[in-house]
């Protein structure tokens, strides 16, 4: 599979794969039923960037993921954007698959246009990455350094606080993988007035995200900053770093944040919510964007 510049599809297609599994259903301590249920699919992604060198085109490789398969090339194109290492549509010349045959889908690689330059350096840091934590393997806390600068929203920019009790329950009616197997992550794009704009699902919280960001990215469509993005999940460090990166004013989440997200947000002007559920939520940063 292949997305070129003159494409008119620049993503990888299909929803998040899921996979059966047989199990045991217990209760009260007694075998109740053996059934097949759906599972959540992880397999391992390698990306790889080609760029010319002396008039030739070379690849290497730049990070591992533990991946649910689906919309990868928006997961490849979001976490070079992410990193910092990518920084406009234009500078793709092609995303397409590594591997031969069906099946063969677990390596990609990114080309660059002709006579792009990219950030050496951050291409030999150490970039891999798990399920579970989108910063493993960095080599030191200044790995994180993205360039990133301040949120600046659309002029006006304000949301309904008695909007955002709304949103978890409009991301649950849009999650078809998450309620097949209860075990995907969600990133959801909304507009201000609660409007669903795009909805991406991965086994790891920082995948979904890059996917989300990828989409737009690839649609040429950064930054969102009149959007609002909702997480499944905790808001750390890593995903507020991707969020600023991506030009998003409001991050919302259904857990806790962190200390050092708390400290993102603040330092980047972005407003943060955490413990969105029951129609309740704690406000971290940037309250004035409440309306």
């Amino acid at each position: 599979m292949r997305a070129r510049s003159d494409s008119p599809s620049v993503t990888s297609a299909g929803k998040p794969e899921q996979a059966r599994a047989e199990l045991v259903r217990y209760g009260r301590g007694i075998a109740q039923s053996r059934e097949d249920d759906a599972v959540a699919v992880e397999e391992p992604l390698e990306i790889r960037l080609g760029r010319y060198e002396d008039g030739r085109l070379q690849h290497r490789p730049v990070s591992i993921t533990m991946r649910t398969p689906g919309d990868d090339f928006e997961l490849a194109a979001g976490f070079l954007f992410t990193e910092g290492i990518l920084q406009s549509r234009q500078q793709v010349q092609e995303i397409h698959y590594c591997g031969r045959g069906k099946g063969l889908t677990n390596t990609l690689r990114v080309d660059l246009a002709a006579g792009v330059t990219v950030d050496v350096q951050r291409l030999e840091r150490n970039f891999y990455t798990t399920s579970s934590c989108g910063v493993c393997g960095k080599t030191s806390i200044e790995a994180l350094a993205t360039g990133a600068v301040p949120v600046a929203p659309t002029d006006g920019f304000t949301i309904d606080a008695r909007l955002i009790g709304e949103l978890p329950a409009r991301l649950q009616a849009q999650q078809d993988a998450f309620r097949s197997t209860g075990g995907l992550h969600a990133s959801a794009l909304f507009a201000r007035d609660g409007e669903l704009l795009a909805l991406r699902e991965d086994v790891g919280r920082h995948n979904a995200l890059d996917k989300l960001v990828g989409a737009r990215f690839l649609a040429d469509a950064l930054p969102a900053n009149d959007a609002i993005l909702f997480l499944s999940g905790r808001a750390s460090f890593e995903l507020l770093q991707k969020a600023v990166m991506a030009g998003i004013p409001v991050v919302c989440a259904v857990g806790a944040p962190s200390s050092l997200a708390i400290a993102a947000a603040r330092e980047f002007g972005v407003t943060l919510l955490g413990f969105v559920r029951d129609d309740r939520f704690n406000v971290y940063a940037g309250e004035q964007r409440l309306a």
